[in-house]
């Protein structure tokens, strides 16, 4: 059924349709109407046993879910920028206990200065805690892939809690036509959770418990393995959801013109459907450019990656977080994607903070590289006026 609808509803009711046992939450700008049309569902009957509870804090939120999924509860939150750090330790916990939570995160920019805009600087944040994270485009992608999500962390083979990053006010806020998924169809994919193990007093086990030094370092490459099985279980489960909805993402990339392309532009998040358009106008005009959409930032995808640009001469990497002080993230990760490969390199910057990145600055973007005005290396795009003065 599709319907014009806003994207915290259409996350709602996705959530909804996965039939969670418990829903934590705790409110934080622009993530803060995903919980509560939750909320209302729950106050309606709609979410049927779930146990809707609200926090004092993101740290709280975070700690009920990890709490929840260690009892055999499927469990789920969301959250956004300063929110997503405060649930930091607990995350890093729940990623080591293995407990597949599913949390959407409202991606904004993160303090200091203080920012209620966009960009993915509080997920990339946490890159390194060893829960999956893929990146959406529009409100039904973000709508198809939180029953995806949760079946994939379920799966025996992987157990990590999975990140859904979702681009706050510009989808969160964004009316969009989405065809909404039905309950039957959901629960053909999803099955009900059977946890692998759960603390039990019939059955009693220990849960992120202390290792000294000759067990910790076998506990984390368990995580790397699991994160590496997380690409094939992932791929199986894009196909099989392509199968029953006819609704096919892609894989972990999303590759458009690469195989004749001499520039190929990377990303990830809302800003690649902008980019598609201003590249198929590009390629009308004649010049041969083309995109690669990251869906999946963890497990990186880096043989796709390689595979995608093996035929291009430059590639730029357009970033909407920092690693201060480095690469920036995505374009290091690129970067050692294709250690070896003949390309000229271009690493922007662009869209900090919900700074505006119209389809003019990106055709001037590829235009600089494609005539040779941009010299390869790390720039920032759309600096204001006072770019001179920046101590």
């Amino acid at each position: 059924m599709i319907k014009v609808v806003r994207g915290f509803y259409a996350i709602a009711e996705a959530v909804r349709l996965s039939r969670p046992n418990v829903i934590a939450a705790y409110p934080i700008t622009p993530q803060t109407e995903i919980v509560e049309n939750l909320a209302e569902m729950y106050a309606n009957g709609e979410l049927g046993d779930a146990e809707y509870v609200t926090a004092e804090s993101e740290f709280g939120a975070a700690s009920m879910i990890l709490g929840a999924s260690a009892a055999g509860a499927r469990a789920f939150t969301a959250t956004s920028s300063q929110g997503l750090l405060l649930m930091t330790e607990v995350l890093y916990n729940a990623a080591g206990m293995r407990l597949p939570i599913v949390l959407v995160v409202a991606n904004r920019a993160v303090s200091a200065p203080l920012s209620i805009w966009n960009d993915i600087q509080d997920s990339i944040s946490i890159r390194d805690a060893g829960i999956i994270q893929l990146y959406v485009e529009s409100n039904q992608e973000a709508h198809d892939m939180i029953p995806l999500a949760f079946k994939v962390a379920e799966n025996k083979d992987v157990l990590l809690p999975f990140m859904i990053c979702v681009d706050g006010f510009k989808l969160t806020h964004a009316y969009e036509p989405v065809d909404l998924l039905d309950q039957e169809t959901v629960d053909k994919f999803l099955p009900p959770y059977n946890p692998v193990v759960k603390l039990d007093v019939n059955n009693p086990v220990a849960m992120g418990c202390y290792a000294p030094p000759p067990y910790y370092m076998e506990f984390r490459a368990a995580m790397e393995f699991a994160m590496d099985r997380a690409r094939d279980v992932m791929l199986k489960e894009f196909e099989e959801w392509y199968k029953l909805t006819k609704r096919n993402w892609g894989g972990h990339v999303v590759a458009d013109y690469c195989e004749d392309a001499e520039i190929v532009v990377v990303t990830m998040g809302s800003i690649v459907s902008l980019i598609r358009g201003v590249i198929n106008q590009m390629r009308k005009d004649g010049m041969k450019v083309g995109l690669l959409k990251i869906r999946t930032y963890r497990p990186f995808p880096s043989d796709e990656v390689r595979d995608a640009l093996k035929n291009a001469d430059k590639v730029i990497v357009i970033d909407r977080a920092l690693s201060i002080g480095a690469e920036p993230p995505l374009s290091a990760d690129v970067k050692s994607a294709v250690l070896g490969n003949d390309l000229e390199f271009h690493s922007v910057i662009a869209g900090l903070g919900g700074r505006d990145v119209p389809r003019e600055l990106v055709e001037k973007i590829i235009r600089d590289v494609a005539e040779g005005r941009a010299k390869p290396g790390k720039r920032f795009e759309g600096l204001n006026e006072f770019e001179e003065v920046i101590p």
